[in-house]
Parts: structure tokens; sequence; C-alpha cells
């Protein structure tokens, strides 16, 4: 990797982090499409590998109640792995721009459902059949883009999960989706020595800005919170479409 690249890379690694410690998601939201934007979404998603492993055991280490959180959201975290596991496999096999487009049109939807009067209460009313979709559903998107969160914020807002419960929950499920990934990566032959060392050597920089991110993360409400998530996704919604245009 070219030094600029790999400065500009730590940069967006920093703020991506601070962004997920800050608000529980973000890492992978923000930091892949910029990534992908200098090389294939495969590498970026293999960049990203450690960096996010190691944020995703801080967040949920630090959120408290490390063990009741790994058993209160073991199913969910499975059912994403296997639809992680899917997606992967997919990824390795065949080209994911269409992918990445549909994302970004299920971003706008769920930003939009509101004035479409769209009714979200079979969320809470048939929570298995909900659990199941939205576990194997995150995991498909995820293997595919590496951008897991929005079906899960979807899932957990209209579950009305507070503010820790979601951090625990989505670092959960994105620490199960890259470990599988992790896994697929190296069975496929993928995952390359020089990779592993560029995704090691960018680890230390989300810790960074896991420390920062920390400071302000109590300091945010639980409104201000939904609105900056909404935010987050316009965003990363446009960058979506503009990566998979250009």
């Amino acid at each position: 990797m070219e030094i600029e690249i790999f400065i500009l890379f730590c940069l967006v690694l920093f703020f991506a982090s601070f962004v997920h410690t800050a608000i529980g998601f973000g890492l992978l939201l923000v930091s892949t499409p910029i990534f992908a934007l200098f090389t294939d979404i495969q590498t970026a998603i293999i960049y990203l590998l450690f960096p996010t492993i190691a944020i995703n055991i801080f967040s949920i280490y630090n959120s408290g109640n490390f063990l009741y959180a790994i058993k209160k959201y073991l199913p969910l975290a499975i059912l994403t792995t296997i639809g992680t596991a899917i997606g992967t496999q997919l990824l390795i096999n065949f080209q994911s721009d269409l992918f990445k487009i549909l994302l970004a049109l299920v971003i706008f939807f769920y930003l939009f459902s509101k004035k479409l009067h769209i009714n979200y209460s079979w969320i809470k009313n048939k929570p298995k059949s909900s659990l199941l979709t939205f576990g194997i559903g995150s995991g498909l998107i995820g293997g595919l883009t590496n951008a897991i969160g929005p079906f899960l914020i979807i899932y957990t807002l209209e579950s009305k999960y507070k503010k820790n419960e979601l951090i625990q929950a989505t670092n959960l499920c994105f620490l199960f989706g890259k470990l599988t990934q992790l896994i697929l990566f190296s069975i496929n032959d993928v995952l390359t020595y020089e990779q592993s060392l560029n995704s090691l050597f960018l680890t230390p920089v989300v810790l960074i800005g896991f420390y920062f991110g920390i400071k302000i993360k109590d300091k945010i409400n639980e409104d201000n919170y939904r609105k900056i998530i909404k935010i987050l996704l316009t965003f990363i919604a446009l960058l979506l479409i503009y990566q998979s245009i250009v």
C-alpha cells in the first residue's frame, strides 16, 4: 500500500471509529465506501477485518455486562453470521456493485418510510419472524458490501432497543460477521500476507478513535442519537450510489 493511501485510510479510520464509539456503529458504514474508492470492495473489506474486530470487542466490553450481552443477543448474532457467510461467498465469486446500489435504496426506503406511512409494528408483533428476517438480511448485505448496519439499525430501533442495548447487539453481530469473513477469506485463499499486515497496521488507529469517542458517548441523548444515525445513513447511501456509478 502506498504511504499516501495508508495515511488517508488512517484518517478515515480515526473519524469512523470516533463516530462508531460515540453512537454505537459507523466504522464500516463510513470507512468501507471510502476505502473502496481507492481499491475494490473485497480488498476494502479485508483491510477493515482486524480494525473492526478490535473495536467491536472494545465496544461490547465498554458497554458493560459483557457476558450477559453475548448471551442475550446470541440468536441475532448467529443469524447474521449465517447471512454474512452467504454474502461473503457471493462476494468472492461475483461482482458486488449492484448490491451496493441495492443497499443505498434500502437505506433511503427506511429514511422515508414514515412519509410513506409504512407500518413496522410487525417487528414487535412477530418477534421470531422479524428476528429471522433482519438477522439473515443484515448479514447477507454485510457480507456483500461490509455495511451490515442499516438492517440492524432498523431492527433495533423499531424493537425499541435502548442506546447501550443497540451498541451491544450491533457490535456482537459485527464481531461474529468479521470472524466469519476472516475464516472464509482464508479458506478461499483470497487473504494475502500483505493484506493481513496492512489490516493489522491500521488497527491501532481505531483504538485511538475509540478512546476519544468514549469521551463524548454519554453526552449524546437518545433523540440526538437517532438524528445522528439518520444523517449518517443518508450520507452513506449517497456515497454508495456515487461509488457505484462513477
